[in-house]
């Protein structure tokens, strides 16, 4: 049983602030709670372990579009103009709806949407190691992000069937890409939460994506029985191991996953060809425009295939009832312009092109049913890039600096949050740090005061939530 704890606590959840009169300048509060190191008012008091606590759900959902690899701060959201070449965004920079404020020239749909999202230009992700820290790291205590909210919403939704936690890799849209890249982490681990609330993953092979067609008829249902008895079969040997806890809620699952609707969610092909066109990153990147030098190729050519088809997905499983989605195409955004990776113009060319076009469609298609404000939308990367290009025109790994895009699911737009130095090295107001970003999702998702009153939550629930630095047990 989980125990008392306390909270070490140095910055949590984002607070923004509206704009410093005419400098157009914004700043973001990094607010502490100050608890003087005693418990939490009322903990223990509270819910009982292994209740239902899917009532502290505030209803959002949020869709985690992570860009493996490291995307440039320059030529992402802070092109530097001013700053001497070799600093400066090397695609330029092009101006957007807000007064003042320029990204670099790849985004010029984002540009004209600039005030329905904010960009956080004092983002600091602490290393430039290529691991996937933002979704699965420290600040969630080596869960995916959404297999935290799915301990407090509940693995599924009840009344759909619909996973409460999904990962989309590019074969969940497109079959004929390769697998997801999984050397630098485990974007399915669910940690110490246990196997229950692993990310749920349509695309680990062709059969998992035809089961979810259900092209059989219903009177030949009895045929996915085998699935079933699969899992009969694993509750036998789990239960003579001590560990049968929960096999009735994943055999649950198969059975919603089949018949419950959720199979529909899962496929793009039923929206509209009008919207399935306005998502179509496909085009925009064909695979001869790609040059066949860098080893990186065929992964350039499955984001351009797939990122739009992703996103579209993404907004269909939270329209019907997800609550965390994690997207990702494999490693692209390592600009070295090394035998593996383009420079930064050209692989903003291959990347940002599509990126541009496949988020503006998402802000766009969110708003126009209604959804921004039940949809959070997070995007950046692992790190940013360095400031000085390479001797070949890349730019290498950074921790000091990175970009950061949040848009809808109640987060202030259209604003410009915290600033960086001259060369864009580092930030030159407070940092935003991961550990900010992951309490601002989980106090999108979750009703945070009262989840502190909870008895036996898991500690890592409870440090991501709320944006302790540490969490230690009391005896």
């Amino acid at each position: 049983m989980m125990g008392v704890y306390r909270l070490v606590l140095g910055t949590c959840m984002l607070t923004f602030f509206d704009r410093l009169g005419s400098s157009r300048r914004d700043f973001l509060k990094a607010g502490a709670w100050t608890l003087g190191g005693s418990l939490l008012p009322g903990l223990g008091t509270n819910t009982v372990l292994g209740g239902d606590l899917s009532h502290l759900a505030t209803g959002r959902s949020v869709v985690f579009l992570f860009l493996h690899g490291g995307p440039s701060q320059i030529e992402t959201f802070d092109p530097k103009m001013t700053a001497p070449t070799g600093i400066s965004s090397v695609t330029g920079e092009v101006s957007t709806k807000l007064p003042g404020v320029t990204f670099g020239s790849t985004f010029t749909r984002l540009a004209s949407l600039a005030d329905r999202f904010s960009v956080v230009r004092s983002f600091q992700t602490g290393d430039g190691n290529h691991d996937i820290k933002p979704v699965v790291g420290a600040a969630t205590g080596g869960a995916n992000l959404g297999s935290l909210y799915a301990r407090v919403a509940g693995q599924n939704r009840s009344q759909s069937g619909m996973p409460t936690n999904a990962l989309l890799y590019p074969q969940s849209v497109v079959s004929d890409t390769m697998p997801g890249i999984t050397g630098f982490g485990d974007l399915q681990s669910s940690g110490p939460l246990g196997s229950g609330y692993t990310p749920f993953t349509p695309s680990t092979g062709g059969a998992m994506q035809e089961n979810l067609k259900l092209q059989l008829p219903m009177d030949r249902l009895g045929d996915r029985k085998a699935l079933l008895a699969g899992l009969d079969q694993l509750r036998g040997g789990l239960e003579s191991a001590g560990l049968g806890t929960g096999i009735d809620s994943i055999r649950q699952q198969a059975y919603d996953t089949l018949l419950g609707g959720v199979a529909d969610a899962f496929d793009v092909s039923k929206e509209s060809p009008a919207t399935i066109a306005r998502y179509d990153t496909a085009p925009l990147v064909r695979p001869d425009q790609i040059n066949r030098k860098w080893n990186n190729y065929n992964n350039y050519v499955d984001n351009a295939k797939s990122l739009g088809k992703l996103m579209l997905l993404a907004r269909r499983l939270c329209e019907r009832g997800c609550g965390f989605v994690t997207v990702t195409t494999s490693f692209v955004w390592d600009m070295h312009a090394d035998a593996n990776n383009a420079t930064m113009d050209e692989g903003m060319r291959y990347m940002g092109i599509p990126l541009d076009y496949a988020v503006s469609a998402f802000l766009e298609d969110v708003r126009d049913r209604g959804l921004s404000d039940k949809i959070l939308l997070v995007m950046c990367g692992e790190m940013g890039r360095t400031p000085m290009l390479n001797s070949r025109g890349g730019r290498d790994h950074w921790g000091g600096l990175a970009p950061l895009l949040l848009a809808g699911g109640g987060f202030p737009s259209g604003h410009v949050i915290g600033q960086s130095n001259r060369q864009a090295a580092e930030p030159q107001t407070t940092p935003i740090r991961i550990p900010n970003l992951v309490s601002t999702i989980m106090n999108t998702l979750i009703d945070v005061p009262q989840l502190r009153l909870v008895t036996g939550m898991p500690k890592e629930v409870i440090q991501a939530a709320t944006g302790a630095d540490r969490i230690e047990d009391m005896a």
